[in-house]
């Protein structure tokens, strides 16, 4: 296997970790993002210590800032002249409502927007490192999500639960909009569940339970790495194996929509 470079976000702990682990054990560049510098060192060395890889680098962001995203892409670009995989992991669960720096809502601020915002500025460098992929870390719970225009912030009947299911539809939705815009680019685009895994965000949102975060990792490996999935693109994924997603996830009108509401949320073309 020829070495990738791979940025993963929210890469210093739970399902990030272990997948930026799994990766660095097959011997590729690995990127590991996070927003506590202590913690990053930390999870960098605890990798390094284990696979022996020495080619392991942190990167540092608040992805609830889009300030802080924008420089998070600057960075990559900066240090490096190619990015082969964009994953996509970080994720958090507001128990009560609040806000991120820009004033939104946050689970859909860290969840989605600075997805699409990391995707944006970082697109450039994937096309020109094709073929390379993006892989965006969904979950099941997307089935029961909405995306209601008149109401993203959720400032009318918010729950945890309810603000991270709609996040995780639109995570999908992105990934199936960006897979249609992106045909021909030689970069593929593919959402997953990762599995009901015991992390800090499964114990937060339901009270905990689940399999290991190295069983959560399985598939976002396979999506970056296997050739078995080289130009598959717009899909959905669940145990490495290919399922359906949500009706409401495979409706262009309503991926154009959020598309280019979100472009508008975090100020860049659509």
């Amino acid at each position: 296997m020829t070495p990738k470079t791979i940025l993963i976000t929210g890469a210093t702990d739970g399902i990030g970790q272990a997948t930026a682990h799994q990766l660095a054990a097959q011997g590729h560049r690995v990127l590991l993002h996070g927003r506590n510098p202590a913690r990053g060192q930390a999870a960098l060395t605890q990798i390094q210590n284990a696979t022996g890889n020495a080619h392991l680098e942190y990167f540092n962001a608040d992805l609830a800032s889009l300030r802080q995203v924008r420089q998070l892409a600057a960075d990559v670009q900066a240090k490096h002249s190619r990015l082969d995989v964009l994953l996509l992991n970080a994720g958090v669960i507001a128990p009560k409502r609040t806000l991120s720096e820009d004033g939104f809502e946050l689970t859909f601020a860290v969840n989605h927007l600075a997805y699409f915002l990391l995707t944006h500025l970082l697109l450039e460098m994937l096309k020109q490192s094709a073929p390379a992929r993006v892989v965006v870390v969904a979950s099941q719970v997307h089935h029961s999500g909405q995306i209601n225009f008149n109401d993203l912030q959720l400032e009318r009947g918010y729950s945890g639960p309810k603000a991270y299911s709609n996040s995780k539809l639109a995570n999908v939705l992105f990934a199936n909009e960006l897979a249609a815009r992106l045909a021909g680019t030689g970069v593929t685009v593919n959402s997953l569940h990762p599995g009901v895994i015991n992390t800090k965000l499964l114990r937060a949102g339901w009270g905990g339970g689940g399999a290991s975060v190295e069983t959560g990792a399985a598939t976002s490996v396979y999506l970056a790495t296997s050739a078995a999935v080289e130009g598959v693109t717009g899909k959905y994924f669940s145990n490495q194996q290919e399922s359906t997603p949500s009706a409401a996830s495979r409706n262009p009108a309503l991926q154009k929509q959020l598309w280019d509401v979100s472009a508008q949320m975090v100020r860049v073309a659509a």
